[in-house]
């Protein structure tokens, strides 16, 4: 047998064939595993979306670990894309990392990728997590992850349709302080709990501007692609404040002082009264401007009321951010970025802090590590700590809670049909319009 075109004859390629066979493969460590790292068959391959400040924590954050591979960065700005790849090449000891300045181009040629880490600023968080899982990726999205109730459920249904694992950036849930916080609560050593204080940011307010900047002339789209950093915003004029991270306190952008650090403390206060598959059913406005001291009620009595500043009742406050206090019939504990231990009434409470902390990790199999969590889910394809149905429940939350500032009135919401209860005015903004063809 001979091949047309070719001058390889049968007992030729048989022979070479046979000298193939004893003749070792050369393969790198690198691919075997041997660097300390997973075997390239067993990594995790993974490129960004949007990675600035907060991005490049937890590109930092991931990188180190040995079964990920990060590939690729899409940012609408190039001094991003280049800072990531640098960041990147530079762990790795190559110039691989590719860069691309359009979402649809990133995740069509991409198939190679198999997770996506998302950072951008709130306007695309659940858009690019949407657009994203059905270009079959898994997704690790910075939060707040809505702009919307209606954003939040549209990630609830893409995550199921397209069985996707989906962790959402609030790493609190994580970490061994508010762990055994939460833990406390399930536990039943607090007694009945009535009331949880969430920590709300002290900075902007829940009214915020609905106005824009002046307008600039507009870089080259290789350098700032404006309609892609928009994304489904209303078209506004260019200003490079936006671009430099100045676009909090504006109603286009942003979910205001009450999803800045609520979407933590309203998923942490969730998880500890078994609220997950939830939302507060009640909102009492409050006449300032940033909710301080707003209180919201849960189908099950528990209050939660939002907080400015670190809640005084408890010894020294809150001594950092994203702080949450937890009230029962038999005790207290609170805790906040920062803490060595939690804050606990009476301070036997702390007794067994780290047998707590330890029977849960056994008890649920996490680890002590969001983005461990999310990797080990990726490969295990269970639902992470902070899944699509946390985030988009704690997430209703702030958003109906602004809407009640909004509003300036009392409302009541049902979680069940995510609807405001006899409210057409307040129904309305559980969606915004979405600028085409940015839309989910």
């Amino acid at each position: 047998m001979s091949n047309k075109g070719s001058n390889l004859t049968r007992r030729a390629f048989l022979k070479h064939t046979a000298a193939l066979a004893v003749v070792p493969h050369v393969v790198s460590a690198t691919a075997l595993g041997r660097d300390g790292r997973a075997a390239a068959s067993e990594r995790i391959v993974l490129g960004g979306i949007g990675i600035g400040s907060r991005g490049t924590h937890d590109l930092n954050w991931i990188l180190p670990e040995s079964d990920v591979q990060f590939v690729a960065i899409c940012d609408a700005k190039k001094s991003q894309r280049e800072a990531v790849k640098k960041i990147v090449d530079t762990r790795y000891g190559n110039t691989d990392c590719a860069m691309y300045r359009d979402i649809r181009e990133f995740l069509a040629v991409r198939t190679d990728i198999d997770a996506v880490l998302i950072a951008t600023g709130d306007r695309w968080h659940a858009l690019a997590a949407v657009m994203a899982m059905r270009a079959g990726k898994d997704v690790y999205s910075e939060k707040p992850s809505s702009m919307t109730i209606a954003e939040g459920q549209a990630v609830v249904e893409t995550a199921r349709r397209y069985g996707r694992v989906y962790q959402t950036g609030t790493q609190r849930l994580s970490e061994g302080n508010f762990i055994f916080c939460n833990e406390l609560v399930r536990l039943g050593r607090l007694g009945k709990v009535h009331t949880v204080r969430a920590h709300i940011a002290p900075w902007d307010a829940a009214e915020m501007k609905h106005d824009w900047l002046p307008g600039q002339p507009e870089p080259p789209k290789e350098e700032v692609d404006w309609d892609q950093w928009l994304g489904p915003c209303p078209w506004r004029p260019y200003n490079s404040a936006y671009t430099s991270g100045q676009w909090r306190g504006y109603y286009d952008f942003h979910t205001s002082c009450i999803g800045e650090w609520g979407a933590h403390t309203f998923a942490q206060c969730q998880e500890a009264i078994g609220a997950t598959n939830s939302s507060a059913v009640e909102y009492q406005y409050v006449k300032n401007d940033s909710a301080d001291g707003m209180v919201t009620r849960f189908a099950n009595g528990v209050k939660m009321i939002l907080n400015r500043a670190g809640w005084q009742g408890a010894p020294g406050g809150w001594r950092g951010s994203c702080g949450v206090c937890y009230e029962g019939t038999e005790g207290w504990v609170a805790a906040a970025d920062g803490y060595s231990r939690p804050d606990v009434s009476p301070a036997s409470l702390m007794a067994d802090f780290r047998k707590i902390v330890y029977d849960y990790l056994a008890r649920t199999g996490r680890p002590m590590s969001h983005v461990r969590d999310l990797l080990d889910c990726i490969k295990s394809r269970r639902q992470t700590v902070a899944n699509p149905e946390v985030m988009h429940r704690s997430m209703s939350t702030v958003h109906a809670a602004n809407i009640c500032m909004w509003l300036k009135r009392d409302m009541r919401f049902d979680p069940v049909k995510e609807e405001f209860i006899n409210d057409p005015e307040a129904n309305r903004f559980r969606s915004r319009a979405m600028r085409e063809p940015w839309a989910v």
